[in-house]
């Protein structure tokens, strides 16, 4: 059992049986009635990727590649276009979220990113001065919310930090989530924030360090708890996932591709868990 197996059994046990419910809850699913979830508040996790600690359960098969290549879509492309996400990612998911008719998410994510330079101005602090304490990418944008509808992020924060250790720098991470439908979405958030940690970290030529993940809402919706029992009741497979990044060290971050990034050793259990959405 990996350690992200055991912190979420355990969190699901927990939420399954400390969690309260949700009130006036704004989700609903696809039949249009309301998604009510339980829920814990002041979930932390901390991995060390560096020793080969990856936030990926085993319990079932997780989807990486869709998920890093989220990560494309809003940090090099940094476009909230459904267009770019399918036609140059194959990454259907988000049309749940299409604001009206615009083929978009709204302003949202990877405009926010293209709005404020966020990237290029933290490669360039990194880069100024590694053992600055200010590298922070926020997400989070009342103005934007303000003048467009669509979701508001959830994973809306990262902040990054480096260490010296016995001559070599570590790039540490931590990411921030208001909200986590824990079944479903839990490690792939996770990976795809340890992915552009890596992607960062190969940028400079440093090694990647620590990755922290706090979430403020964890929950399981109502329609998901004969999932979560299934969960809890199967056993871990054997097998110690790891994700590579195949660049050389000093790669240009905006040079990198999703095909550049191997998940080795990956054996989930099966079969996969079908979940219904909550919008």
């Amino acid at each position: 059992m990996t350690k992200a197996d055991a912190i979420f059994k355990e969190n699901i046990r927990k939420i399954m049986t400390e969690g309260v419910w949700s009130e006036q809850a704004r989700p609903k699913y696809k039949d249009g009635s309301t998604a009510n979830s339980k829920y814990v508040t002041g979930s932390f996790a901390e991995y060390d990727i560096s020793k080969g600690e990856f936030p990926i359960t085993t319990l079932r098969p997780i989807a990486i590649k869709s998920a890093i290549k989220e990560v494309f879509w809003i940090y090099q492309d940094q476009t909230n276009s459904l267009d770019v996400l399918e036609d140059k990612y194959n990454v259907h998911y988000w049309n749940e979220w299409e604001v009206g008719d615009s083929r978009t998410i709204g302003e949202r994510y990877g405009a926010i990113v293209k709005k404020h330079d966020i990237i290029n101005k933290l490669l360039k602090q990194l880069a100024d001065n590694p053992w600055n304490r200010r590298n922070v990418i926020s997400l989070w944008d009342y103005e934007a919310f303000e003048r467009s509808e669509g979701l508001q992020p959830c994973a809306f924060q990262t902040m990054f930090d480096v260490r010296r250790v016995d001559g070599d720098i570590y790039l540490d991470a931590t990411l921030t989530q208001r909200s986590n439908d824990m079944l479903v979405a839990h490690h792939i958030n996770a990976m795809q924030y340890v992915a552009l940690q890596m992607m960062i970290a190969k940028h400079f030529g440093w090694k990647v360090g620590k990755f922290f993940y706090f979430i403020n809402n964890l929950h399981i919706y109502d329609n998901q708890f004969e999932q979560a029992e299934e969960l809890l009741s199967r056993e871990a497979s054997d097998c110690q996932p790891r994700l590579v990044l195949n660049v050389p060290d000093g790669t240009n971050f905006f040079d990198i591709k999703p095909e550049d990034f191997e998940l080795l050793d990956y054996d989930p259990v099966k079969p996969q868990l079908k979940f219904d959405l909550a919008i």
